[in-house]
């Protein structure tokens, strides 16, 4: 009985400390839904699927990739894309948009109200998904 509490509140903390992570690692106004990760045909690599959700007014830090992305706006407010070495592009919900591996680009909700897109990324295995650049913030780096 005893050793049974030990593991139970041992699993309380451990669950504690991964919520806490996975809030930290998310910028204030952005929620990541993340929904499927498989290994793909292809050494090395993996499909990634997630629903990043903005807030009106909240922009995503300057951030790359280890590989592509494919993004498609789901709802909300229109999404202000800036792609390095493009001019900025507005997309709405049906819209579309490929960022090439290692890209520097963000995410901007010019909207009044909640956007999501479903971001698919081809990447490289065992690499951070997702690695700030540059600002005065320290880097965040999602797995």
């Amino acid at each position: 009985m005893r050793a049974m509490r030990f593991v139970l509140v041992g699993g309380v903390i451990a669950a504690t400390g991964l919520v806490l992570h996975v809030a930290r690692a998310q910028q204030a106004g952005i929620t990541r839904i993340d929904l499927q990760r498989h290994d793909l045909s292809v050494p090395g690599r993996e499909v990634v699927q997630t629903i990043v959700e903005l807030e009106p007014g909240v922009t995503s830090s300057r951030h790359t990739h280890p590989g592509e992305e494919i993004v498609y706006v789901l709802e909300g407010a229109p999404l202000e894309y800036q792609v390095e070495g493009r001019p900025s592009a507005i997309l709405k919900p049906g819209d579309v948009l490929f960022i090439p591996a290692g890209t520097v680009h963000a995410a901007k909700n010019v909207g009044n109200r909640k956007g999501a897109e479903l971001a698919t990324y081809i990447v490289e295995k065992g690499k951070p998904l997702l690695t700030e650049v540059g600002g005065d913030r320290a880097p965040i780096v999602i797995k």
